[in-house]
Order: C-alpha cells, then structure tokens, then sequence
C-alpha cells in the first residue's frame, strides 16, 4: 500500500496483490493418463461417430454423409438391422438373466463351505478357481466335445446310464444355451469365489460368538450377520458380472457359432459380422453405440439399485 501526499489531502492506493503461482506439478502427473485416455477412449469415440454418421467405405476417396441413418435402420421394424440387433440383444439379455444369479450363488455358496476349516479346502480353493486361467477358446472346445451331438461326453455318459439315445444339444434351439451357460459358470465362479473369501475373511468372527450365545442358527448367522456384511462385494459381483455377461461373444461363437438359427447369437458377435462379413462398417457402428448407451443405463440403474438396498442393510 502506498500513501501519496498532495496540497490539502492525502490519498492512500491500495498495490496490486500479487498474483498465485499456478502449481503444474499435479497436471505432469495427471498428463500420461490423459493422452493415453484420450488416444484410446476419445479419439475412437469420436472416430466412430464420424463412421456410424457417414456410409463408409474403404474403397471410396470420400465418404458420404448420411446423419441418422443407421440409427434409424435399428429402429425402423423390417430392415434387417433391426431384426437381427434386437434379436441378439434379447438373446444377451437372456443370457445375462441366467447366469448373474447363478454365478452370484455359486460363488457364495462355495465361498462359504470353502471359508470353514475342511480339511484339504486349499486344494479345493485351486480347483474351482484353476478353470479360470484357461482362455476362452479353450473352455469352449472344452465344452463343445462335452455336449457334442454324437461323441460328447455328456450324451456317452446318458447312454451308458439310461441306454437311451443322444440329444442333439447344439442343434436344438433352447438346449444349445445349456452348455453355453454351464461352461461360463464352470469358467468364472472361481474368481467370484476368491473374492467372497476375501470378504469372509473380514467379517469379525466376534459377532458370530456372540450371536451363538444368543442361540442364533447358522441360518440365522448368515441371515442377519453373513449376508448384510458381504453387501458391497455382492454388489460390486453383481455389477461386474451382469457386464462381462453382456460382453458374451467367444463362448457362443466357439461352442455355437450362434446358432442354431442365430439362437444363441450375442449382440457383440452379431455386430462383428456385420462389420467384418457384411463390410457394413457404419451399420456396426450405430449398432457399437446404441448398445453401449443400453448398458450404460442399465449399469447405473442396477448400481443406484443395489447400492441403495446396501445402504438400507447398513443403516440397521
């Protein structure tokens, strides 16, 4: 501040206050991210707008623009973008609705025998868990010898039993998801299971103490103390298995091939063909978009949902 005198009066001005230094640390430690994040998430994002809202085409200098074309195709009923999209996209959906619970279940139900002192549950820990490692065309071909229409194991071992002839499995609508399913169970239990182990193991073994003292069952114990303490883990399984779900692709292109009659055909895979069979780039595209905007929905509205019901079980 500086006081300045002038014939009668004084004047006092107020200096300049000086200016915060900007602190770049913070922004160099957040750049790598950002260009990575960038190059892999919003330059694709963006590129494939531009694809789904023009007719692409390899072969031509210059691409037309048509807007909301392939948009409209998947909700215009009679073109084949339609049929096709939301067909497949039931048959995820189904797919999804089945396996959810019963990974969830498993995965739980195992976790809780496992967490008991049996003897040899180590050796039992790798051996659900083991299946895991193996990629996915392995557990498929796996998987489609087992329930192959003449030779699978499952058909020897129902003759050899009953004496009765084989089931065509994989060419039956409705029995070709059998397989598909069991095989995605028998795939990613384990790693659900390991991750209810490591909750279990938080869980203070003080309050099952105390509520044996209080004559509670075991069925009460896991009831009123097991289950509420396992709500976020059961929700972040929840979450992470509906979406790997929804991503079905090389179970039933390796065990089905999506049949019989497209029966068993995911939405991803129906996409991929026909982006790389149908050369129908901007189709793929719109359909790429319209499907990752339904399970952004549906994720945030099952999170919002369990997330809640966790909050409820908490508060008590």
């Amino acid at each position: 501040m500086t006081i300045t005198q002038a014939p009668g009066k004084t004047t006092t001005t107020q200096a300049p206050a000086p200016r915060p230094r900007v602190n770049l640390e913070p922004y160099l430690y957040l750049l790598p991210h950002a260009l990575l994040f960038f190059v892999f998430t919003v330059y694709p994002v963006g590129y494939g707008i531009y694809i789904a809202t023009h007719r692409w085409d390899l072969l031509a200098e210059t691409q037309a623009f048509v807007g909301s074309e392939y948009f409209r195709n998947l909700f215009t009923p009679g073109t084949p973008q339609f049929e096709f999209f939301w067909r497949t996209l039931i048959n995820t959906a189904f797919f999804t609705v089945v396996t959810v619970p019963l990974l969830v279940a498993s995965s739980l139900g195992l976790a809780v025998l496992l967490h008991r002192p049996i003897f040899g549950r180590t050796f039992f820990r790798a051996v659900f868990f083991m299946p895991g490692i193996l990629t996915v065309s392995v557990m498929g071909i796996l998987w489609r010898w087992m329930f192959d229409n003449q030779i699978g194991l499952v058909n020897a071992a129902r003759e050899l039993m009953t004496g009765a002839g084989p089931i065509p499995w994989l060419s039956t609508e409705g029995l070709a998801w059998i397989p598909i399913v069991v095989g995605t169970v028998w795939w990613t239990v384990g790693f659900n299971m390991t991750l209810y182990l490591a909750a279990l193991s938080n869980v203070s073994q003080s309050l099952y103490e105390a509520a044996s003292l209080d004559g509670a069952t075991s069925g009460q114990q896991f009831r009123y103390i097991t289950w509420p303490m396992l709500g976020p883990i059961t929700l972040f399984v929840t979450v992470t298995t509906a979406l790997a779900s929804f991503q079905l692709f090389g179970q039933s292109l390796v065990i089905t091939n999506g049949g019989p009659s497209r029966s068993t055909q995911s939405v991803t895979q129906y996409i991929t063909e026909e982006a790389f069979t149908n050369s129908q780039y901007s189709s793929a595209a719109a359909m790429g978009f319209v499907f990752g905007l339904f399970m952004l929905v549906l994720t945030a509205a099952q999170f919002r949902i369990m997330a809640r019901d966790v909050q409820a079980v908490e508060q008590k």
